[in-house]
């Protein structure tokens, strides 16, 4: 018998502050997500997991004090998350995951713990330097948080927040293929004066601000001179912000919701150049 043992959901996101170049996490939910199935035996097609993030998010979890469901475990997966863009596929993965084990053992966890357990994963597989801690939080709660990525999730949260006005948004992201440019630490530190204006557009409320200056800090950090310049050219072409999210490459643009030729003309002027193009909302509960 083909047994589910549980499910699990975790929400995309995109950067508001980059934590290697600010010193502090911050991302915002998005209505792309992950849904990811337990199982006991071997399904037809099983989720792919090139860098064993679902192996790690098991490993920590035991290593948490917490039983494993069964002896074998096998995933599945159904996503619409652009995985590799810098659009948190991972910590929506890891979240989904996490709460698909704590539904499976009948486990009551707080999101909190979520969290923790999902940053544990990323850096114990190698996907983030910092355990992605604001990704994880916008991929399990709507709005916003700033985070110290040094802190457990409980008392790392710094300053949080819903996005005003979430419906008089659309998102665009633009696709730009495969990551190229990986982030250096220590580049990302030679530029964080930069990202110092994303902080202060953060603190007083300004996120549409602080999406294009943490874009333009993190551009120049990656050495991605190709990004910036498109970035700019989504503001020309009618966006209100637009910038790299995470380590890149995908930039994301908000635009208001109520001028919809906008958003085609901006659509298809990114599709010119050869980008794929996505249109979604904020992430609301």
């Amino acid at each position: 018998m083909m047994a589910l043992l549980g499910e699990g959901e975790g929400h995309s996101s995109f950067s508001l502050l980059h934590a290697l170049g600010a010193g502090y996490g911050c991302s915002i939910g998005i209505d792309l997500s992950t849904k990811i199935r337990l199982r006991d035996n071997e399904p037809n097609k099983t989720a792919e997991d090139p860098s064993g993030l679902l192996d790690a998010v098991v490993d920590t979890w035991v290593a948490a004090g917490f039983e494993k469901p069964a002896e074998e475990l096998y995933w599945q997966d159904r996503s619409n998350v652009p995985m590799g863009q810098g659009l948190k596929s991972s910590a929506a993965a890891s979240v989904a995951a996490i709460k698909a084990l704590a539904s499976a053992c009948e486990v009551e966890l707080t999101n909190a713990q979520i969290v923790d357990i999902s940053a544990q994963s990323q850096i114990s597989a190698g996907i983030s330097l910092t355990g992605s801690v604001d990704d994880a939080w916008a991929a399990i709660e709507p709005g916003w948080k700033i985070v110290n990525p040094n802190l457990p999730a409980e008392e790392g949260i710094l300053m949080e927040g819903d996005f005003p006005e979430p419906d008089d948004w659309k998102v665009l992201l633009v696709l730009r293929g495969e990551r190229e440019l990986l982030p250096d630490a220590q580049r990302f530190a030679q530029v964080a004066p930069q990202f110092e204006r994303a902080i202060v557009a953060m603190e007083q409320g300004a996120l549409l601000v602080a999406l294009t200056e943490n874009g333009r800090a993190t551009s120049n950090a990656l050495g991605d001179g190709k990004g910036r310049r498109l970035a700019n050219d989504l503001l020309v072409w009618g966006a209100r912000a637009a910038g790299i999210s995470g380590s890149g490459p995908a930039i994301a643009a908000l635009v208001p919701s109520y001028n919809e030729s906008v958003l085609r003309r901006i659509e298809q002027l990114a599709e010119q150049r050869g980008h794929e193009t996505i249109v979604t909302d904020l992430w609301t509960a």
